[in-house]
């Protein structure tokens, strides 16, 4: 059983949007996936959260001012509240709801801000025991702080700087000339590793769109840009997938009339020139919804939500009639092919897809009997009449 796929809510406001910049060109998508990393690595969150609660506790209890108290009371609220609302946004994200991520961000640079306080506080209280135990627990948490939230390398950066800035805000009133040198140590530091954030951002961004052109390449056609078979299979599954409760489909079966000879006259850059217009008028026609693919040579597929038989057969003929008329080509030439055209219906014709395509073929090949440049819509028995002439299953690859 595969984990449901968790979407968090990108930020809406001014100050997280800022915190969350990716920087620019990154598609929503991937913006969506880098705002889900920002709640995910649960170890490095657990372990900052003990550590810093620890920490704060210890030198409380060494120090047991107000100031030390009310610091260790900070980090127990701050701590458990971004626990609470991570679990309560995880919870929604796998329901697809809307999460809190704004209030999640301020949370993270507030206990930042949190964890730099309580260490500019053991630092100006003289005790170095407080002091040394507070400035490890800073520079530990640095590089949780940029592994977990490189996603986000603004709000790395800030929380860094919140981290360890006071270090250089205490340096010159605790009486030590040498922890000056802090004042060189520390923004080199806050650079370096907002620079490493910067960079593990950029490289995770490249593998996402990687990933995507990837996937998009394995489900296209490279020619037309149309789906391809695999592309088809995967949108018929996702629409048709399930047997329980099975949505009415019609698979649309497109052969151009008079493409080979297009080919042999005029070549086959002129070929792959005409498919591509003939793609780009596939595509104007189906709706929004339906799913148009190239499924090999100058055979197209189109999925569509569309029922009805009179509805099917009307937008069966107006693919003839769009597909039939005049290509103009940059080459000059000005080509006329036709084309026929076979839908099978589902559950009627089959609830697979080599079901259909066996009824689909059928039909177009009726049409194409009957002298081309027709629309067929399979007879309510062509599945049982269609499935000893198939020889074996179709299979789309």
């Amino acid at each position: 059983m595969t984990a449901p796929v968790l979407r968090f809510s990108l930020p809406r406001w001014r100050l997280t949007r800022w915190l969350a910049d990716a920087g620019p060109d990154v598609p929503p998508e991937i913006r969506v996936a880098l705002i889900g990393s920002l709640f995910g690595t649960l170890p490095i969150f657990a372990g900052g959260v003990v550590n810093s609660l620890a920490v704060s506790f210890l030198i409380a209890w060494r120090i047991p001012i107000l100031p030390f108290q009310l610091w260790c009371a900070f980090e127990v609220v701050c701590c458990f509240v971004r626990l609470a609302v991570l679990v309560r946004a995880r919870r929604h994200a796998a329901r697809g709801d809307s999460t809190a991520t704004d209030i999640y961000l301020l949370l993270g640079v507030a206990w930042a801000a949190g964890i730099g306080a309580g260490t500019f506080l053991s630092l100006m209280s003289g005790d170095w025991v407080a002091a040394a135990l507070a400035c490890l627990s800073a520079a530990a948490m640095v590089g949780g702080i940029c592994f977990r939230n490189f996603g986000a390398p603004r709000m790395a950066g800030v929380m860094i700087a919140l981290t360890l800035g006071p270090v250089c805000l205490a340096a010159p009133f605790i009486g030590e000339p040498i922890i000056m040198i802090s004042l060189m140590q520390i923004p080199f530091y806050l650079i370096s590793m907002t620079a490493a954030a910067y960079k593990l951002n950029a490289m995770l961004v490249s593998t996402m769109r990687s990933e995507r052109e990837n996937a998009f390449h394995a489900r296209h056609d490279m020619l037309t840009g149309l789906s391809n078979r695999a592309g088809l299979a995967k949108a018929f599954a996702t629409r048709f997938g399930d047997e329980t409760a099975p949505r009415a489909l019609a698979l649309i079966y497109l052969d151009l009339d008079g493409f080979k000879a297009v080919n042999d006259s005029h070549g086959h850059m002129a070929g792959d020139a005409l498919l591509q217009l003939v793609a780009e008028r596939l595509r104007g026609l189906v709706r929004s919804s339906d799913i148009a693919a190239r499924i090999g040579g100058d055979e197209f597929v189109v999925l569509s939500e569309q029922t009805e038989r009179a509805q099917l057969q009307r937008f069966g003929e107006r693919i003839v009639r769009k597909i039939s008329e005049p290509y103009e080509l940059d080459s000059g030439h000005s080509l006329r092919i036709g084309a026929s055209v076979g839908i099978a219906l589902a559950p009627e014709h089959g609830r697979d897809m080599p079901s259909l395509m066996t009824v689909a073929d059928a039909a177009l090949y009726e049409a194409k009997s009957r002298g081309k440049s027709l629309c067929v819509i399979a007879s309510q028995h062509a599945a049982l009449e269609a499935r000893p002439a198939a020889g074996g299953p179709l299979r789309l690859q």
